[in-house]
């Protein structure tokens, strides 16, 4: 049965984000330039993006997905966003309902944006149908998790230029305090000279990172879909989260550079290895006592074999890269975590998040191997007070023979607050036309790097 029904969680909407007229004068209707439409919203980070309130963005909402368990949770944390105490935001979600979501929302276009984040076995379909109709689009990672999908993707980034619409990934780490000094500290020619080529042995860039299944989102239990757990419809690990951690190598080691999958890229090797789920854990974090049918063909002795894990090794610009990316059922104690090291001809940077770090991601500028202390130490001392006129209270400390970087708490913002981040880069691109020329070709080139990386460990 199709729906379509109007769902207000604020407590009153009579002022919406273009103010209101006084009673003397009649009212201007002033309409903010951007309009979203979520569709079909799986993944929290649907709902994360509308975490806080953002100018230029209406307060109405248009959702369109099929009822369900993804929807409702969805529509449960706007709800709780709306709900809150502190800075409530005053989202009107309008939402339709019904096995046409897809072509009822191409038929309405009620906004310009379309926001995606979700089962990932359609969205690169969703994405293409949606830049055909004109619409900017907004997704959520991976945009695609197989070698079709990339093809796919591809002729969606040639329409959108076409059409003159805007699609972007969200790309939350770049917002990250430390993943932004280490790149900062990485163009210091005097602090980290320049980026070794490595060897496929020992590279030069290595980034990891370990996720949970069971953990807590705005601090409630976050309750998983039981398809997150198939690699067809989720993608594998180095295509899903593995995303963030290619993008942050091209981010960060070659910063404002176009790359060419075609002739700066090579891969070399990649792996894929499971992470076995007990039922009760399945349970535990789905709500489902069982394993559905399209899981079963990973079950072995009783044990859900997901395919969490997965290892990337390739090149760019002669440049050896690793990419390890995790994924464990619940912490013994923090979170999610980020490993990161980028190793110079005058220096190294480390990002290291671990209980010795109070599970805080920490950067560490370690000095080349037989480098005069002296010229470090005043390398060191300049960059950082050159960063530090930007990141104003930025300072080091002595560790060993290296330095760790002290960042002020007013930029650690937390992961979920890197989505109005992500939102407000997006807008500015969007309303400016401003999206440097680089970042495109970039998409590509990362999504090439994921997607073929799968193809590479599945053959074996």
């Amino acid at each position: 049965m199709k729906v379509f029904k109007n769902i207000i969680y604020a407590t009153t909407m009579a002022f919406h984000l273009a103010g209101c007229a006084s009673d003397d004068q009649d009212p201007v209707e002033t309409k903010p330039p951007v309009t979203l439409i979520t569709l079909d919203p799986g993944h929290f980070h649907a709902a994360l993006v509308q975490k806080n309130t953002i100018s230029g963005i209406d307060s109405n909402v248009f959702v369109y997905a099929p009822e369900g368990p993804d929807l409702n949770a969805h529509l449960d944390l706007i709800k709780q966003f709306n709900g809150r105490n502190d800075k409530p935001t005053h989202w009107d979600e309008q939402v339709y309902t019904g096995n046409d979501f897809l072509s009822k929302m191409l038929k309405d276009k009620k906004g310009n944006v379309v926001v995606l984040a979700g089962n990932n076995r359609q969205k690169t379909a969703f994405i293409q149908q949606a830049v055909d109709s004109g619409l900017n689009v907004l997704a959520d990672k991976p945009m695609a998790i197989n070698s079709s999908d990339f093809e796919l993707l591809q002729k969606s980034f040639a329409d959108a230029q076409n059409k003159n619409v805007l699609l972007y990934d969200i790309m939350t780490e770049r917002s990250e305090i430390t993943n932004i000094l280490q790149r900062e500290l990485a163009r210091d020619k005097d602090i980290f000279g320049e980026l070794k080529p490595g060897t496929a042995r020992e590279p030069s860039v290595v980034f990891e990172n370990i996720h949970y299944f069971f953990k807590q989102v705005s601090g409630k239990d976050l309750i998983r879909p039981a398809w997150f757990f198939d690699p067809e419809q989720q993608g594998e690990a180095i295509a899903d989260v593995g995303t963030h951690l290619v993008d942050l190598v091209q981010w960060e080691c070659f910063p404002d550079q176009a790359i060419d999958y075609k002739k700066d890229v090579e891969m070399l090797s990649s792996r894929l290895w499971p992470t076995p789920l007990t039922r009760e854990q399945f349970a535990k974090v789905t709500k489902t006592d069982s394993f559905p049918d399209f899981l079963k063909k990973y079950v072995k002795n009783d044990r859900l074999n997901t395919h969490a894990n997965g290892e990337l090794n390739y090149t760019i610009n002669g440049k050896h890269i690793r990419v390890v990316a995790k994924w464990n059922f619940q912490a013994e104690e923090g979170g999610d975590s980020h490993y990161s090291m980028l190793d110079g001809t005058k220096g190294k940077l480390v990002i290291q998040q671990r209980k010795e770090e109070k599970f805080r991601p920490t950067l560490t500028i370690y000095p080349e191997k037989g480098r005069d202390k002296k010229d470090f130490d005043s390398a060191v001392q300049h960059g950082i007070e050159r960063i530090a006129q930007r990141y104003q209270g930025v300072n080091i400390e002595r560790h060993g023979d290296g330095y760790t970087v002290m960042i002020p708490d007013q930029f650690k913002v937390g992961h979920e607050a890197h989505f109005s981040q992500v939102m407000e880069r997006y807008l500015d691109y969007l309303q400016n036309h401003s999206m440097p020329g680089w970042e495109i070709p970039c998409m590509i080139a990362k999504y090439y790097i994921t997607t073929k990386g799968v193809e590479l460990a599945s053959k074996k």
